[in-house]
């Protein structure tokens, strides 16, 4: 893994270098950690990119005022830092983004199943109805 270029787009949408999403898919903001909804599935990592070993992490919050920054930082951190190749990592939280619904994953907004705004839905039980997962 010595010698790794690789790094997302800067529209922060792009994929990341698979050996990243792998290592980082078991790595969880506290906040969606009982649903089962790792950093890359809340659209966390905006980027990665390695050059000479050390490996540069760009993280988006979903609230400046994350009671948990510091926890998730050291988590991607000690994921990063333990794959092939990596000699350290710097992990910092990015500001000139903001972090918006758009960058959920599917199976994230599955799961937390973010509703439209009232004025979009003209029939409100026709749209829970064909919404609703039947209780298995």
């Amino acid at each position: 893994m010595t010698g790794r270029e690789e790094e997302a787009d800067d529209d922060g949408m792009s994929e990341l270098p698979p050996w990243a999403r792998d290592a980082l898919a078991g790595v969880y903001d506290p906040c969606c950690q009982e649903k089962g909804i790792s950093v890359i599935d809340m659209g966390l990592v905006r980027s990665v990119q390695v050059e000479d070993g050390v490996a540069k992490v760009e993280l988006l919050l979903t609230s400046g005022w994350c009671p948990f920054a510091a926890t998730v930082l050291t988590q991607v951190k000690d994921q990063i830092v333990s794959q092939p190749g990596i000699t350290d990592a710097d992990v910092e939280i990015v500001w000139d983004e903001a972090w918006t619904t758009d960058r959920l994953s599917p199976r994230a907004r599955s799961i937390l199943r973010f509703l439209p705004p009232p004025s979009a839905v003209p029939d409100r039980d026709a749209y829970i109805a064909a919404h609703s997962h039947p209780k298995e």
